[in-house]
Parts: structure tokens; C-alpha cells; sequence
């Protein structure tokens, strides 16, 4: 799940807290933090760009940028690449005359699919070549913003709000465009009176095409269902059909209504949607489908060729073997990865002069490699002590990727000769940072981000193999943000094998007089998403503010998160509920021989989604070390969750694999709960649906046992908002007051 997954978004607001630095004297703040302020306006980090790109010509780096007026709120923004001051394009506002944004329920669920919970202007492309005009949707329409010399001047394409058109996408040259709405595909010419033509006439509402089915989106980090050839003249698409997927019905309690949403969801060994991929063509409709066999259950990836043959990558329903398959008349398979668990979905497929760069954990971490596409035939390339991340492009010069370090701790920037040999790093690598890179076209520019602790994330321009970078639009953190950083002691903790080490960052208490002090642990716990590392996190000034509280703060990465080596990261393979609940008990026993101060009968802990499932699990336990947890959209029936994520490390639920689901159910542990435990939920939640709360509820209930329920009307998984964050804040805040501060 990307929210147990948690790739593109911090499932937990506080799961992606980063750190690093070295050590400094501490400095008092002469206010304390307030919850107030880290909820406030201007955020405590500044208002940080979002999607920053680099324009196809390399004239200009564009980005989304939170409005001065509200940080929720994202205008189109772009900076010369030379240099020169950030200029805003365009806000809803410009556009809206002062209506409400209109978003339906399938674009809210889109937009909850990308973890996107601002309003405004939520996505955008560059469209065409020339860096003259960028496109965007909008309240159900879409516009263009053309670059001249008159300035930025914006242009609706339709007026169709009811209608929405979705996941508009240029061609490359330009010229037209094509977009989604009542499920169908259309095309665009971008000429002066030009009307919409239909590629497609069957969608429904369970047909669509040229959309991303909820588990691409969820799981699959595939957010878009048809690509443009190069020529402009055929599509790519994939068709839908989500008849066969089970219906679950979503009660979105507000405070003045409830309203009932049904949602196509498929849960763990029901029946997925249909996908099948065709190539039509853009000027008659004509369609010729691309066969693939039954066993194809998920289309991972998809695209075209340099020559102009369409490939897909896909898996097989329990993900141990992705393939990928050009369709250069007769399909042909090019690469496959099997595994015995399962295989990662990735992005590393560039065509290079000396074959396709792909990536694989064959040599036990991820690394690349190169494919000759007519033989496969595989060439190792990268060498890396660490996991490779992702390759970011490829030019003259090599391969640009990205790495890890220190334990997984650290990512920085690497090139790779396409000849072999080492990598290099790349300008500006230090110790404790975090940094992550897009390339222009031919790969010779780099649009840099780099973070580190109390540092947010921070834009640069820099040209391969010269010195120096210009620095981008980026807000300066608020004041407070460096009078309340702290630098974490870094532990080595074990795991409950008894030999593996877990990377750890503990945060001592402040301003307390107490001999020993209570610790609230942040986990996640899932598969993926690794939180102890040296980037920032958005929420690091709340550990800060639980220092001035008198609490020590404990953040811990499991066996099975990401970043590690193969061996480590398949620990959650048939076990969910088990090494992670084991590590996460013994880790916090090994706590207070670690460090001093720590009051062992005082430690609570908070998780959100996953983290929420590994939150009331450690409390749904005769043996647990915690006194008090807060778990919030906690996954409580594995049978309750989708297909591609749950299946992907539980298998089916049914004959041998059945033990797993029942042995991570958490209704049927409620007997066990013996200390505080707070559920935290929104009830429009479509991802960890609200029922999983409710089971739990009423499983407790039936138990006899008592328990804190704070639940949020009409709220997502995220549960967003200023003012529901700030109650939620609030609420956390009081239970851990409540029962860690002084000795149960």
C-alpha cells in the first residue's frame, strides 16, 4: 500500500521525521512551541516548491508553490534557468473569479491516490517542446498557460465542470492534446475552434479508459493509464473493467450529513479489474489490443519505444515474476525478474546506445544493469556497496542514479560510465544528507533536491560536470525552526534475532527535572518506507515540541524496511504482526540500558496507517513494554485491504496461507488489551477503509474492554486540514499527557 507502502506520501505525518548535523550546543527558544504554531501559517519550514521540473527546452524550471495567502492552497510558479527571480503564472484564484473549486469524487480519490491533499492548482505538464506553454486541470476544466513576452497569459481549453476531463497529456510536439472524461478517451487539437473527438464511446461507470485502476494508483505507483507515441499519432491506452470488482460502500459521516459513496475495492483474494492495452489511432480511432497471457494480472509500466514500438511491464498475481514485453508485432519478452518472494516495482527502464538500463536485487541489493534488448542478454553496471534507488537519466557522460548510504541512512548522487567502472559521486556529497535529482533531457542539467536535519528540502540547478549551482525559489524556514532543532544520538539497536542491527534515532528529553523521563516511539513498521534517515521530515519541529515536553523521542526502523539489502527488506514475507511487533519489543527493551534517563514503565507509541496496525497490535499483546499507544487508520483485518499489497507478502487468503491473515487480525486479539489504547480514524477513508476501526471497536466492546475513539467526519486517509490536524495534535497530545506522565 502507498500508504502502508507510504513511497509518494508520509502515511504517518510523523514517520518521515529525518535527522543529521553535527552535534551543537543546545540553544533555548525563547517561546516554547506551541501546537497553534506548528499547524500556523507561514509553515515552520517555509513554503516549500512541489513538482519542480526542468521545461523540455531548459529554459526554465517551473514548480507548484503554496500560496502566500494559504499554504493550502498551490499556484503555478517558474524560474528562469539562468537565473533571475521566480515569477508566480497563475492561481486558482487568477482563473475562478472567486467560485469554489469543484473537485468529484473520482478526482479526490485521484488526488488521495497521490497523496495530494492541497487545493489550487494540483498538477501540471509542460506541453509541446518549446517551454512556451504549460497545461493544467482545474474545477473540471483545463487550461493553458502560454509563456511570451507579453508574460504569462492563461487560456481555457473547455467548460465542461460537471463533465471533468482527467489526466490531460500533450503530445510531444504540442499540437494536441488528450484527456479523459465520462471514461472515455479523447483527443484535442490545440487550433483555434477545435472540438474534442471521442477515441472511445463505451466507457460507463465501470469502463474506463486511459485511467489507472485504484491498485496501479494505490500500489503500483502507476498514476496515469495511456501514453502519446513520439509522432503524435497512435495512443497507447488501457482499458478497465471493473465489473467483477466487488462494490464496498463508504459512509462519509459529516457533521450535517452522510453521504454514501460506493467505491469499486478490491480486497484480498476477490477479483481485481480487468486491464488490457491497446494502441489506437489518434486520427481514426482504430484499435489494435496488445496480447498478453492470463497469468498478466497487474500492468505495472507502460510506454513506447525510441522506434516506435509500445511495451508493458507486468505481474503475474503474486508478483513473483515481472516481465517485460515489447510488441514489435508478435509479443517478445525482454527481461524478467523472479523472486521467491516477491519483486519491486521500479521505474528504471531508459534506453541507452549500449542496450536498456534496468535494475534488479538478483545480486541480493538493487543495482543496474544494462539488457540488450534483442538478445537480453544482461550487463552488470552499477557496484554499489548499498541499494541502488533509482536511476535518475542517462546522457553522454553516463548514468545519473541515486544511492543509499550509511545503513540506508543517507541518499546521494552518483555517475556511472556506461563502459563500467566505479561510480562517481557527484558535487557536493557530505555526510548526513539527503538528496535526490530529475534530469533535463539529454541528462546534462540536474534539478537537485537536498535536505538534511532542521534543514528543509531545498532546490539547486547544476550542470553535469561543472562547478557551482544556482540556487532555486524556496521560502527561508521560519525563525523558530533553528532554535528548536536537535541532533538525535544515533543507536544501534537489535533486532530480535539477536544479530540484526536496526537503525535508530533517539531524541532526549528537555527542560524536565525528572530523574527518569517518559519516550514516545515513532514506527511504521511496514514493508518499504524506511523513516530513520538523514533527509527532513515536514513534522520534525512536533518531536521537538514533545522535547520541551519532557519526553524522549525513539524512532525505529524494523526489519523490512527499505533502503537494505534484499535479505532484509523481504522480512515481512507470510508474516505480518509477527518480526516487526518482535523487533519493536525488544528494541524498546534495549532502550534504557542505552540511554540513561529513560523510565522503562513510561513508553508509549504512535503509528499511522500500517504504523497505526503495528500501534494497536503492540498493545493487543500480553508481553508488550508499551504503557499507552495511539493508532490511527490502523489496518485491523488483512482481509479487509487490497489485493496487490496484501497478497503481495501474505499470498491468497485461503488454504495454507489462511494461518497468516488469522495470526494478523487484530478483532481477534481484543481480549488481550490490558493498558490505553487511542483509535484514531476518518471516516471517508477510502484507502484504509473505516470499517477496520469498527471491527476493532466492536470487537473490544464485545471484549469489555475500554478504549479512546476519536474519529474525523468526512476526513481521508490523511485526515488534513489545519484544524483537524491541530485536533488531532491536541487529542494525542492530552492521552500521552494522561498516562505517561506520571508512572502508571
Amino acid at each position: 500500500m502507498n500508504i502502508l507502502a507510504a513511497r509518494l506520501f508520509a502515511v504517518s505525518t510523523l514517520l518521515w521525521i529525518a535527522a543529521g548535523a553535527q552535534a551543537q550546543p543546545q540553544v533555548p527558544a525563547p517561546n516554547p512551541l506551541t501546537l497553534e504554531r506548528l499547524t500556523a501559517d507561514p509553515p515552520l519550514a517555509g513554503r516549500l516548491p512541489r513538482q519542480a521540473e526542468i521545461s523540455p527546452g531548459g529554459q526554465w524550471v517551473s514548480f507548484l508553490r503554496p500560496s502566500a495567502a494559504d499554504s493550502e492552497v498551490l499556484e503555478l510558479w517558474a524560474q528562469p534557468a539562468a537565473g533571475g527571480e521566480p515569477r508566480k503564472l497563475v492561481s486558482a484564484a487568477d482563473l475562478l473569479g472567486g467560485a469554489a473549486q469543484k473537485l468529484s469524487e473520482a478526482e479526490k480519490m485521484a488526488l488521495e491516490r497521490q497523496r495530494i491533499n492541497q487545493r489550487g492548482i494540483t498538477g501540471y505538464q509542460w506541453c509541446g517542446s518549446d517551454d512556451s506553454a504549460l497545461l493544467f486541470p482545474l474545477s473540471g476544466d483545463l487550461y493553458l498557460v502560454r509563456l511570451g513576452a507579453a508574460g504569462p497569459q492563461a487560456q481555457r481549453l473547455t467548460n465542461t465542470p460537471d463533465s471533468p476531463e482527467q489526466d490531460p497529456r500533450c503530445t510531444a510536439d504540442g499540437k494536441s492534446l488528450a484527456f479523459v472524461q465520462g471514461g472515455n478517451l479523447l483527443v484535442l487539437p490545440l487550433a483555434e475552434g477545435a472540438q474534442p473527438r471521442e477515441l472511445t464511446s463505451d466507457g460507463s461507470g465501470t469502463l474506463s479508459w486511459g485511467l489507472a485502476e485504484f491498485i496501479a494508483a494505490e500500489e503500483l505507483s502507476r498514476q496515469r493509464g495511456f501514453w502519446w507515441s513520439k509522432d503524435g499519432k497512435s495512443l497507447l491506452a488501457l482499458r478497465v473493467d471493473e465489473s467483477g470488482v466487488a462494490v464496498k460502500t463508504r459512509a462519509q459521516i459529516f457533521a450535517d450529513r452522510t453521504a454514501m459513496t460506493e467505491q469499486r475495492y478490491p480486497a484480498a483474494g476477490e477479483a481485481n479489474a480487468k486491464v488490457t492495452a491497446f494502441v489506437i489511432d489518434a486520427a481514426t480511432g482504430q484499435r489494435r489490443e496488445l496480447p498478453l497471457p492470463a497469468t498478466a494480472e497487474y500492468v505495472a509500466r507502460a510506454g513506447w519505444f525510441a522506434d516506435g514500438t509500445p511495451w508493458l511491464q507486468w505481474f503475474n498475481r503474486e508478483q513473483t515474476r515481472l516481465t517485460l514485453t515489447e510488441f514489435k508485432g508478435a509479443p517478445r519478452d525482454i527481461a524478467v525478474e523472479t523472486d521467491a518472494a516477491w519483486v519491486e516495482v521500479h521505474d528504471d527502464l531508459i534506453e541507452t546506445p549500449r542496450g536498456l538500463l534496468w535494475s534488479s536485487e538478483a545480486s541480493g541489493r538493487r543495482q543496474l544493469l544494462l539488457v540488450n534488448r534483442a538478445t537480453g542478454h544482461r550487463t552488470p553496471l552499477t557496484q554499489q556497496a548499498e541499494a541502488v534507488a533509482h536511476a535518475v537519466c542517462v546522457g553522454e557522460r553516463g548514468v545519473v542514479f541515486a544511492a543509499a548510504g550509511d545503513r540506508g541512512k543517507t541518499r546521494d548522487l552518483y555517475l556511472q560510465a556506461l563502459t563500467g567502472g566505479k561510480a562517481q559521486a557527484l558535487p557536493g556529497m557530505t555526510e548526513r544528507q539527503w538528496r535526490d535529482a530529475k534530469g533535463d533531457t539529454a541528462c546534462a542539467r540536474l534539478l537537485i533536491t537536498r535536505s538534511a536535519w532542521g534543514q528543509p528540502p531545498r532546490l539547486e540547478l547544476r550542470s553535469l560536470g561543472r562547478d557551482g549551482a544556482i540556487a532555486l525559489a524556496g521560502d527561508a524556514p521560519a525563525p523558530e525552526l533553528a532554535a528548536f532543532s536537535n541532533t538525535p544520538i544515533v543507536l544501534d539497536l537489535t533486532a530480535a534475532d539477536g544479530s540484526t542491527p536496526l537503525n535508530a534515532f533517539f531524541f532526549a528529553a528537555q527542560g524536565s527535572r525528572e530523574t527518569k523521563r517518559p519516550v514516545i516511539v515513532l514506527a511504521y513498521g511496514g514493508p518499504g518506507s524506511a523513516t530513520v534517515n538523514w533527509g527532513w521530515g515536514r513534522d520534525m519541529p512536533l518531536v521537538a515540541y514533545w522535547q520541551q515536553r519532557g519526553y524522549g523521542v525513539l524512532m525505529l526502523d524494523v526489519r523490512g524496511m527499505e533502503h537494505r539489502d534484499r535479505a532484509f527488506t523481504r522480512a515481512h514475507f507470510r508474516s505480518f504482526g509477527q518480526h516487526e511487533v518482535a523487533d519493536l519489543f525488544a528494541a524498546v527493551r534495549q532502550l534504557p540500558g542505552r540511554v540513561p534517563g529513560v523510565d522503562a514503565v513510561r513508553i508509549g507509541f504512535f503509528g499511522w496507517s500500517y504504523g497505526g496496525f503495528l500501534g494497536a497490535r503492540a498493545m493487543l499483546d500480553a508481553d508488550t513494554p508499551f504503557a499507552a499507544a495511539v493508532a490511527v487508520a490502523p489496518v485491523t483485518d488483512w482481509t479487509l485491504y487490497d489485493t496487490a499489497y496484501t497478497e503481495r507478502y501474505l499470498g491468497l487468503p485461503e488454504g495454507g496461507k489462511a494461518a497468516t491473515y488469522a495470526n494478523a487480525n487484530l478483532p481477534a486479539r481484543a481480549s488481550l488489551l490490558s493498558k490505553p489504547l487511542l483509535l484514531m480514524h476518518g471516516t471517508a477513508d477510502d484507502n484504509v477503509l473505516f470499517e477496520h476501526t469498527l471491527r476493532l471497536v466492536e470487537a473490544l466492546q464485545t471484549a469489555g474492554k475500554t478504549f479512546d475513539l476519536q474519529i474525523y467526519p468526512g476526513k481521508a486517509h490523511g485526515i488534513a486540514g489545519r484544524a483537524a490536524r491541530l485536533h488531532l495534535y491536541r487529542t494525542m497530545d492530552a492521552f500521552f499527557d494522561r498516562h505517561l506522565k506520571s508512572a502508571p
